[in-house]
């Protein structure tokens, strides 16, 4: 037997119709003879949906009994026991009563599934757990029933009911949705016109998002490879040059010409790692792209035409988007580049080329081979030594050769003139090799070829040799000189991933990275000095403005000089419009700026990450300050004010001449002012050793003091003699140093909390011993205790751990106590009572054991 199929009725918002359209399904389905029964239906007094379920079969409901009300609940095993083949089951995110078998609704759908059964179902947009929150931020409602985004969308089919928001407030103004007394605060509330405009485009992209998953699942099911058109997609190709500002920007122009069109930047990274975009032109093109509501990618292939082609088939993009080829026309025509080959295999997929100004010009390109460039990996030394040995090689051969003429043939002389060929080559690349086969090919025909001493050939033969020598030495020469460049390139990626993995694992280890950073720019480039410039002017002017020396600060310098503008260091790295890199003690060379690109693109990612930490922690201080003064303002606001209303009624009913008070009513209102200024001096006393303590002015008066006596007078200064409090302290008990009326305010404190806390009928106690160079002073409550996790809280100022009796203190007791222990160089911690309760315990250093000293 199979796993059922699961139908869900997706709504934007309440009273669009989905249990009437579930009703309706299940009508069509019995008429069709499908076995179909009702296993819940809330019609929420709606006459209409009523009516619908005349005709179906309906589960008897099972009711559950929670906190003296009566709950009726889908009952699971009676429709498992009659085994439809459909059952209708409404609202999908519904919590079930306690007692039954699982707490959702969405659990006993699954069972039903697993048992072979057809469920049709309803779920609003709200209850998605992906879309909980957002919705809630929408309406200021938020659903503590939600429904897992994986349930729904192993659905088999999903149907949005979709209702325009005028329509679905005409409906709730007639009394379709809610009963008349609800209408006008729902219209007020939920049910405005952009509350349910905003639901209807969350509901409709969230199933657009499902429909997009079936169709990539379906093109992958059936090999689909050539992309279909139902979106527009733009991807955008970037090479890490500065011409990507001005792809994305175009590609974003195409993007928005189409509704709701995506726009993706990739960039292919070789997977053979020898050659690479800028990272500061990638990373700051990647925030360009998201800016305009993009997404970057990155893939790796060797073949980066193919790799372009099989990302944007595989996100099923409609149009492409290329830089014009930024080399000249013979090269060109040598090799057909990214863009005309990517043109040619894109099939059915637009191709856009679009030009910049960073297009190749023939003549810079011809100067740049001539000056032996990118032309030639091998260096100038090399270069003059292949041309010297070409020049003087030449002439040698041929009088070598001559010299055994009669006995060489051709062809002898051929593989002779090739060899040199090669060796020319191999010292000094194209260029040298070039000329010494052009100055082969003659000398084998003025000199080797018949007629001799004559630029003509008289065999056919012999020029079908001559030619082929002349291609296979210009092909050697070109091999030649390729294996150079990319012997060269792989050194140069190899040095430049071992200076990055040395640059990773440094600012890794690094408490700084920044620091970290330069100081390793320095020592890898052997620099006088590291400077990282950040412009005073925040929004940036761009790299070719003015730059004074007001302009520009100094973000983190290593080494000397410290240079205050770029014009000042001996070379520069350009990271953004913002931040720049200078380095003092030699020029920069052109292979070493990819490198210290992605130096400068991480030291500018140091300041910001820096500049984050110090706002965290500012930020952090400021939320504590915050709470400090919350907390203060509540107290103030309640906790003083209380005892000072108190004592103002009394004196103001005392001084009242409309009344005759006797002497005890006048003796009572007397007490209870005092009282009240008795309570309202020491809150606002503990508030101003709280305070000075945290400033670090609070003086003490420490010298010798009795354990008993400070124990004796803070239970006397709790209330009348007799106060239910056991005493236990040991007669040889060592004096300790302390500030006796710090000290008796402190243990006051904590037996004021223990007789808080203390159930009825129990006692709470006082205990002091020596443990070796220390005493020990406990106060033992019986009382709920404290959780380990929360022992922290409690000493924190204005903390009452869920205390809302604000009657009892403004919460300062037990910090002002540690505050003062700790002051006279002590210890207050809490421990858990045996048998239950908390134990704080006060340690202080004894007489016996210390000299006296000055307190800390």
């Amino acid at each position: 037997m199979g796993r059922g199929e699961l139908r869900v009725y997706l709504g934007a918002a309440p009273g669009v119709g989905k249990t009437y359209k579930m009703l309706e399904e299940g009508h069509r389905r019995l008429a069709r003879g499908t076995d179909v029964v009702v296993g819940i239906v809330e019609t929420h007094g709606r006459q209409h949906t009523a009516d619908l379920l005349e005709g179906l079969e309906v589960v008897p409901r099972t009711t559950v009994s929670y906190r003296g009300s009566e709950l009726v609940e889908l009952d699971l095993d009676a429709v498992l026991a009659r085994r439809p083949q459909v059952v209708l089951v409404d609202e999908l995110a519904h919590t079930n009563a306690p007692g039954l078998r699982y707490e959702k609704r969405w659990e006993d759908v699954e069972t039903l599934l697993d048992a072979g059964i057809t469920v049709v179902t309803t779920l609003n947009v709200q209850h998605l757990e992906s879309l909980n929150d957002v919705v809630g931020d929408i309406t200021g409602a938020r659903q503590r029933e939600t429904v897992p985004d994986a349930v729904v969308r192993q659905a088999d089919q999903i149907e949005l009911i979709d209702m325009a928001p005028e329509a679905l407030r005409r409906r709730l103004a007639h009394g379709n949705v809610y009963p008349a007394d609800r209408v006008d605060a729902a219209l007020g509330n939920y049910f405005r016109i952009g509350n349910l405009s905003a639901l209807r485009e969350l509901a409709l992209l969230w199933v657009a998002g499902k429909v997009d998953e079936q169709l990539e699942r379906y093109r992958a099911e059936h090999g689909i490879g050539s992309p279909w058109e139902t979106r527009e997609r733009v991807v955008v190709a970037l090479t890490g040059g500065p011409e990507g500002d001005t792809l994305i920007r175009r590609a974003a122009r195409i993007a928005s010409r189409a509704t709701a069109a995506e726009l993706l930047a990739v960039h292919v990274a070789r997977s053979d790692g020898l050659s690479a975009g800028s990272p500061a032109h990638l990373a700051l093109q990647r925030e360009l792209v998201e800016d305009l509501g993009g997404t970057y990618h990155q893939v790796v292939g060797s073949d980066v035409p193919d790799a372009l082609l099989t990302f944007a088939r595989a996100v099923n993009a409609t149009q492409l988007v290329l830089g014009t080829s930024r080399r000249g026309r013979w090269a060109q025509l040598l090799a057909p580049g990214v863009g005309m080959t990517t043109t040619a295999e894109s099939g059915a997929l637009d191709v856009h080329l679009v030009t910049h100004e960073r297009t190749a010009r023939r003549s810079q390109a011809l100067r740049h081979w001539l000056r032996g460039g990118r032309s030639s990996a091998l260096g100038r030394g090399r270069r003059l030594a292949g041309l010297a040995l070409a020049v003087g090689g030449l002439p040698v051969f041929t009088a070598l050769l001559q010299q055994f003429a009669g006995d060489a043939s051709l062809a002898t002389d051929l593989v002779f003139f090739l060899l040199l060929v090669v060796a020319v080559a191999l010292v000094g690349g194209m260029l040298p090799a070039l000329v010494a086969a052009v100055g082969g090919f003659l000398l084998l025909n003025y000199f080797f070829t018949p007629p001799l001493r004559l630029f003509t050939i008289a065999e056919r033969e012999n020029l079908v040799a001559l030619v082929a020598f002349l291609v296979v030495a210009l092909s050697l020469s070109t091999v030649v000189d390729a294996a150079a460049r990319r012997t060269r390139e792989a050194l140069s990626a190899r040095a430049e991933a071992a200076t990055l993995f040395t640059l990773s694992g440094s600012v890794l280890r690094g408490s700084r990275p920044l620091d970290a950073l330069l100081h390793q720019v320095r020592e890898t480039f052997a620099l006088d000095g590291v400077t990282l410039l950040e412009r005073r002017d925040e929004a940036g002017q761009g790299p070719d403005v003015e730059r004074s020396d007001d302009a520009w600060q100094v973000v983190a310098s290593v080494g000397e000089p410290v240079v205050r503008t770029p014009s000042q260091g001996d070379a520069e790295v350009h990271v953004d419009q913002r931040y720049s890199l200078v380095l003092v003690g030699h020029p920069l060379e052109a292979d070493a700026r990819r490198v210290l690109e992605a130096f400068a693109a991480q030291a500018a990612g140091a300041v910001q990450h820096e500049r984050l930490q110090e706002t965290a922690a500012t930020a952090g201080s400021l939320a504590e300050v915050d709470r400090v003064r919350t907390a203060l303002l509540s107290a103030v606001s309640h906790d003083l004010r209380t005892p000072l209303a108190s004592a103002k009624a009394a004196v103001g009913t005392l001084r009242s001449p409309d009344l005759d008070l006797s002497a005890h009513d006048q003796e009572e209102l007397l007490d209870t002012a005092e009282g009240s200024l008795d309570r309202l001096a020491a809150l606002v006393e503990n508030l101003l050793d709280m305070s000075r303590l945290q400033a670090g002015a609070l003086a003490l008066l420490v010298q010798e003091v009795d354990v008993a006596d400070v124990v004796s007078g803070a239970v006397a200064s709790l209330g009348p003699p007799g106060a239910p409090v056991s005493i236990r302290i040991a007669d040889d008990l060592p004096e300790v140093r302390a500030d006796p009326a710090l000290l008796e305010r402190a243990v006051a404190n904590l037996v004021q909390n223990a007789l808080r806390f203390s159930p009825p009928g129990t006692v709470p106690g006082i205990t002091a011993s020596a443990h070796g160079d220390r005493v020990e002073v406990r106060v033992t409550d019986t009382g709920p205790g404290v959780p380990e996790d929360d022992r922290d809280q409690i000493f924190l100022p204005f903390q009452r751990l869920g205390d809302r009796d604000n009657s009892t203190g403004v919460g300062l007791g037990l910090a002002l106590s540690r505050g003062l222990v700790e002051a006279m160089a002590g210890t207050l911690t809490p421990e858990d009572t045996p048998g239950g309760g908390l134990t704080m315990t006060i340690s202080l250093p004894s007489v016996s054991a210390h000299p006296p000293q000055e307190p800390a």
